[in-house]
């Protein structure tokens, strides 16, 4: 390996090799050697940095300058005046949005101040596709401590005093999970990696597969060390292919390295690790479906007990645990569980990594000590509201979780607080809404994802979604009715109660906290036929406003001729032709049309 004098870092993860990552770096490697600085300068290609809204990212070291939304076209300027000349490139920096003022490093961005990347330390900085770098940043140093210092009984009285809980949406404890697989009878144990991430806007496994595959294999490897396991699994999305291509090429080079395998270290402790593809089930994110996926039988679950530690894959003991929290197990090895504990709350410890997504100003990817607000993670992380919209809601823990008003905005994001606020941690999917998000419909989408997803083994699952989505679509249609409201809080009751899955039981939960937060929202579609965002399309009118001056704009491009009016004279929409299209709204040069 050659020494150069620069490194030129690219983002090519999904994100932003979809806004042209790759060209970006094929133009680098292009322009480095048409200047003869191939052997000084060298261009790498990195995983996901987070700050997604800005892509392709490109970082360049030894500075640390972080330039952003770079074209192919940006980058001969960048190679001759940055590389060649030493000369930043004052246009492509990130400007502060408040003072529009350059951030050449990306540590002084606001986006990453508020954060303590743990899991995602790698992600953005090393080539995921090289093992060097990866143990050039201390990785496989927990494993070697594992292997060669500690009893499997150690590492989970460790995993234990980290007070590591699952980041797959549950909160379990870790090592608890890890004691009772270990103290399961049996020869023959299975550990599995849940990588089957299908919550609407999360992208939070999928990115550290593509950003740090190595750390995953790392936090698995140990996993099967303590539990007593040879052989594992990693159930990952087929939609997710450059996850598994690098996934593939990791478990290939630690086997080469003596890393994973046969006698790991030259120690007796041997392990294997395959990769399953997904067929695009969410319900298999739950673990006994997944079992059952993994073995070749359609992904349904199955009752509890017997859980997985005692049988689960092939009827063998078996841990599962997901992308995020296998993550977070190399550095517990590295720097100790005490040092770990000291982030986060007294009972929900460490970091989270959220997936920041809808009406945010950054969305993309952050990574949080547990008990900070959700204030901080939209407005000091997110850069608040886009297009300078009010704040209404947001909805956290994915399509199970619940939408939380801007009077909780102050709530810490830890386990038991969610819960006491009416959401759940879920596996990170943070989506936020504005003024003009309809929460009825909101509930609805969220509602007909899960009820699309649900397998059909169970009825309160199989029917009681169906018929709460039934009563979301009257009233979002204009046909709700008095006692609506009270039924879905009952069918939700009895869904929460009767179903098999963690997917049923959790399904109407944006139902409920919707109507929690904002039952004036679901009172007037159901008592005025009247949508108070103007998204209902059903309920929806447009109206011309006095402030119309006549100069019929919005005559000329209404597509069914709903409007009419004289020059110079206010105009009027026949509601029993007008679509709703919008077109009006657009075109009007003194917004007096409005929705209502």
């Amino acid at each position: 390996m050659g020494l150069y004098r620069a490194h030129v870092l690219v983002c090519t993860g999904t994100g932003c090799a979809s806004s042209g990552g790759k060209e970006v770096l094929a133009k680098f490697e292009e322009e480095i050697k048409k200047q003869g600085l191939d052997k000084e300068v060298k261009a790498v290609s990195t995983g996901c940095h987070g700050m997604c809204e800005m892509g392709p990212i490109v970082t360049v070291y030894p500075e640390g300058t972080f330039y952003v939304r770079v074209k192919p076209e940006d980058v001969p300027t960048i190679v001759e005046e940055h590389l060649l000349k030493g000369r930043i490139v004052e246009r492509l920096l990130y400007k502060e949005p408040k003072t529009a003022s350059d951030v050449p490093d990306y540590k002084d961005i606001p986006f990453y101040k508020k954060q303590r990347r743990i899991v995602l330390a790698n992600c953005g900085d090393i080539n995921p596709d090289s093992l060097e770098e990866y143990i050039g940043k201390d990785g496989y140093q927990a494993l070697a401590h594992v292997l060669l210092d500690l009893t499997p009984e150690q590492v989970v009285d460790e995993m234990k005093k980290s007070g590591l809980r699952g980041r797959g949406g549950g909160g379990f404890p870790t090592g608890m999970k890890w004691g009772f697989c270990q103290k399961s009878p049996g020869p023959k144990k299975y550990i599995i990696c849940n990588a089957d991430e299908g919550d609407p806007g999360a992208f939070m496994d999928r990115s550290l597969l593509e950003g740090d595959p190595h750390a995953v294999l790392e936090g698995m490897i140990i996993g099967a060390y303590a539990i007593g396991s040879d052989e594992g699994y990693i159930y990952c999305r087929a939609e997710y292919p450059l996850a598994i291509k690098r996934l593939t090429q990791a478990i290939a080079q630690a086997e080469a390295a003596g890393l994973l395998g046969d006698n790991i270290m030259g120690t007796k402790f041997s392990c294997h690790i395959h990769i399953k593809q997904g067929a695009g089930a969410f319900v298999c994110g739950e673990e006994t479906a997944l079992m059952a996926s993994i073995e070749g039988r359609r992904g349904m679950p199955r009752p509890r007990p017997p859980f997985p530690a005692v049988k689960g894959l092939w009827e063998k003991p078996s841990n599962i645990n997901n992308v995020e929290t296998f993550g977070n197990v190399p550095y517990i090895f590295r720097v100790g569980a005490e040092e770990y504990a000291k982030y986060g709350t007294e009972k929900s410890k460490g970091t989270k990594v959220f997936a920041l997504t809808g009406k945010i100003a950054n969305t993309g990817l952050a990574e949080v000590p547990m008990g900070i607000t959700m204030r901080e993670i939209i407005f000091d992380i997110g850069g608040g509201i886009a297009g300078g919209k009010k704040f209404k809601a947001v909805q956290i823990g994915g399509p199970s979780g619940g939408c939380l008003p801007e009077s909780l905005l102050d709530t810490p994001i830890d386990y038991d607080s969610l819960i006491s606020a009416g959401a759940i941690m879920g596996s990170g999917g943070l989506v936020v809404m504005d003024e003009e998000s309809c929460m009825v419909d909101v509930a609805k989408f969220f509602l007909t994802f899960t009820q699309s997803e649900s397998c059909g083994k169970c009825t309160p699952c199989r029917e009681g979604t169906k018929r709460m989505l039934e009563i979301l679509t009257d009233i979002t249609e204009g046909r709700g009715k008095e006692g609506d409201i009270e039924r879905l809080q009952d069918l939700a009751t009895h869904i929460k109660a009767g179903a098999l899955c963690a997917l049923g039981q959790t399904a109407p939960n944006p139902v409920l906290s919707t109507i929690r937060f904002f039952r004036d929202e679901y009172e007037a579609h159901i008592r005025e036929h009247r949508c108070p965002a103007g998204v209902c399309t059903k309920l929806l009118q447009i109206k011309i406003t006095d402030a119309c001056k006549g100069c019929g704009a919005c005559k000329k491009v209404c597509p069914v001729g709903a409007i009419s009016g004289e020059l110079k004279g206010q105009h009027v929409v026949d509601q029993s032709k007008c679509i709703k299209c919008g077109a009006c709204l657009a075109k009007c040069p003194f917004k007096a049309i409005v929705r209502g």
